[in-house]
């Protein structure tokens, strides 16, 4: 396979993890890691590198749309982003001295965990209203989102704090994994803040560019970010999410949640055997 084969398939790859990305929340980063270790045999931490610039360029693509379209709560990402922006510095410092098949293993255990989360029967919420939380009153974080129907329905962010600190793990998820962390986001704002699926998705797309730029800045000074490996991975994951983005508004939460569990199970479980078998 010569270069221009290889990185027009690293295109199309890219533009399904830029997709499914921009449509669960995830970032593509998820995607890209596995499909570049395993099936393109780069070195983890190169392919970490190329992921945070594809990440980044994932939520320049999709984030405008959904701020755009009144789906993103800004203020809860300007919040929340302070969490993960210092623990990503901190993953990233991390990841440059942890063994690559470690990274694999907590790389697989995060995904199969997130996967497992989001799979708990659970249904979706209609109604956001109910008593307002104290903390998110004061810091103006309550929001209203277009339904499929054309409305405009209010909701109530719950458990700040809660939401903060895991934010911080997703941070460190992201620089030591380059996955963006966005599946980590979008759990803790789905489900520990109780905000509407496509609220917690966009969000996360809008925070994801700036966790992965911290990150990255660590890898470039290491030398781990290889532009011939990035620059047809970027290209793919921004064409991939801005197309996801003018999708998402069709789209069922219930079906969003499905196809956001099954693709973290299957990457995760091929990063955990790879992992745990040596062939990192």
């Amino acid at each position: 396979m010569n270069v221009l084969e290889l990185s027009i398939l690293l295109v199309l790859v890219s533009l399904l993890a830029g997709f499914l990305g921009a449509l669960t929340g995830l970032g593509g980063g998820a995607v890209i890691v596995p499909v570049l270790t395993l099936a393109f045999h780069v070195d983890m931490r190169y392919a970490i590198g190329a992921s945070l610039v594809s990440v980044i360029a994932t939520s320049s693509g999709a984030a405008a749309a959904f701020v755009r379209e009144g789906f993103t709560n800004l203020r809860i990402g300007m919040l929340l982003e302070i969490g993960t922006t210092l623990g990503a510095l901190g993953g990233a410092a991390l990841a440059a001295v942890a063994p690559t098949q470690a990274l694999a293993i907590v790389f697989g255990l995060a995904l199969l965990h997130s996967a497992y989360l989001n799979t708990r029967p659970q249904q979706d919420r209609t109604d956001f209203g109910g008593s307002p939380d104290r903390l998110a009153t004061k810091l103006r974080l309550d929001g209203t989102y277009p339904a499929a129907d054309g409305s405009i329905r209010p909701y109530h962010v719950r458990r700040v704090p809660l939401g903060f600190l895991v934010m911080g793990l997703a941070g460190v998820l992201s620089g030591l994994l380059g996955i963006g962390s966005g599946a980590i986001k979008v759990l803790a704002m789905d489900r520990a803040m109780r905000l509407p699926f496509k609220v917690s998705t966009t969000t996360s797309n809008f925070m994801i560019g700036v966790t992965a730029a911290a990150s990255a800045g660590v890898y470039l000074r290491r030398g781990y970010v290889d532009p011939g490996l990035a620059m047809p991975i970027v290209l793919g994951v921004l064409a991939g999410s801005m197309f996801g983005a003018r999708i998402l508004r069709a789209t069922q939460s219930r079906v969003l949640r499905q196809i956001f569990a099954v693709v973290l199970a299957l990457l995760g479980l091929q990063m955990l055997v790879n992992g745990l078998r040596g062939g990192m």
